[in-house]
């Protein structure tokens, strides 16, 4: 009986010592809330103050000032050069807070800043021009041990330059005339760029764009995935199209490059998602870009289209290197497809096949455009960018074999009709056309 009720005191003694270290560490975390308040209200004194050694000296060494398309700085010297910048460009430049949250080691300030452009020093490289400037914003500090660690700083971008006369007044005839002519220069790139997507099967797409009559292939996903599989990634010309197709069927999920030129990596850098290939065109995807294999200065193709093709490869084909993610190859499954290898054209050129349809979407497993952009039969690609164009003419017919009732190809119109019989004289004759 004593023994149960000495572990009985026991116990209690326990949940005693239990509760009080939870009511300390609350006392300490309030403590530590009005702490870091004190701190990011005594910077902004600092600041106001102008007295600039102070307010960077309640930085921690290599905390980060992030400052919204302004400025990304390292404690103490990138700090010090952005707020002694803007103190010499703004002398009277004043902080109003206007409110604060404090969470943890966190604070959020709401500020007002008002301040004249007096100089002498320039701001983000203009000229003082002394006006006014009002502006409002928040500032998002993380502080420990008493020092800054970092602050994420945001506020209305906009506002800085309409104040100074560098953008038209907001709703003002001046911005409804610059508004007006941003949507024609819209208008005319997506003239050039490419067009809308464009249902050709069931679940599948295709954006077409210039130069080359690239074809970027929009593939349904299955099931509850959602959003669309891209494959091949055309020119980088057009990349806005690309993206606002994708968006409007659901968002683009991945892309499966059909081979890795430079005219079909082209959008896939800029689209943030995981980018597959064949393990054979992971070298040029990542690199060259098939560079490392053409000729020299393109030698073998008709001197007018070398001479454009290489401006086009360097300013409208190619995207740049591209990070792959993965690699598929023979027998694989994209998005209700199965994987064809195809070299020749490129060491690890794939095809996609969907057996129900028998359609067939190949990249430049062959050509029906010829040199200067004028429809043609299908044909071998062009020597110049073949890898090995034997292999070229034999994966040509080993896509025959499989009889599809319509073959993409990575330019230009489709090969529909007798696909068969077209691909195996295509296989049998020289390559592409360049006269």
């Amino acid at each position: 009986m004593a023994e149960e009720e000495s572990a009985s005191e026991a116990a209690t003694k326990v949940q005693e010592v239990a509760a009080n270290v939870r009511q300390a560490s609350k006392r300490r975390k309030r403590a530590t809330g009005s702490e870091v308040e004190a701190v990011a209200r005594r910077y902004f004194d600092a600041i106001n103050a102008r007295e600039l050694e102070r307010a960077v000296g309640m930085w921690a060494p290599g905390g980060r000032e992030h400052v919204r398309g302004q400025v990304d700085a390292t404690a103490p010297e990138g700090v010090r050069d952005f707020i002694g910048g803007m103190l010499e460009a703004f002398p009277d430049l004043r902080f109003e807070v206007l409110s604060t949250t404090t969470e943890d080691q966190r604070c959020g300030v709401q500020w007002r800043l008002s301040a004249t452009f007096a100089g002498p020093a320039h701001f983000n490289g203009v000229a003082p021009t002394g006006d006014r400037i009002e502006l409002e914003g928040v500032d998002l500090l993380t502080v420990q041990d008493g020092l800054i660690q970092a602050n994420d700083a945001f506020s209305d971008t906009m506002s800085v330059p309409r104040q100074l006369g560098m953008m038209p007044p907001q709703g003002s005839s001046a911005e409804q005339r610059l508004t007006g002519a941003f949507n024609v220069k819209t208008r005319l790139t997506q003239s050039l760029g490419a067009g809308e997507a464009e249902l050709i099967a069931t679940g599948v797409w295709v954006v077409q764009g210039q130069p080359g009559r690239c074809n970027v292939y929009l593939i349904e996903n299955p099931g509850d995935e959602g959003g669309v599989t891209m494959f091949d990634a055309g020119a980088r010309t057009m990349t806005r199209a690309v993206a606002s197709a994708g968006a409007k069927l659901g968002g683009i999920t991945r892309v499966v490059l059909g081979h890795g030129h430079t005219d079909h990596r082209g959008v896939a850098p800029a689209l943030g998602v995981p980018v597959l290939c064949h393990p054979e065109e992971v070298q040029d995807a990542e690199g060259s870009g098939g560079w490392r294999y053409w000729p020299a200065d393109l030698a073998g193709l008709p001197q007018g289209p070398k001479q454009i093709q290489k401006l086009l490869h360097r300013y409208a084909w190619d995207g740049g290197p591209v990070q792959i993610a993965g690699t598929v190859g023979e027998g694989d499954e994209v998005s209700g497809f199965r994987v064809v290898d195809l070299p020749g054209h490129a060491p690890g050129l794939i095809g996609l096949w969907r057996e129900s349809d028998r359609l067939a979407l190949v990249s430049d497993c062959f050509y029906t455009l010829e040199m200067w952009g004028r429809d043609c039969p299908p044909c071998v690609p062009a020597s110049t960018y073949n890898y090995d164009t034997e292999e070229a003419r034999a994966s040509i017919r080993k896509l025959a074999k499989l009889e599809p009732a319509v073959a993409w190809a990575g330019h230009a119109k489709p090969v529909t009709g007798d696909v068969r019989g077209q691909l195996l004289k295509a296989a049998g004759q020289p390559d592409s056309p360049t006269t």
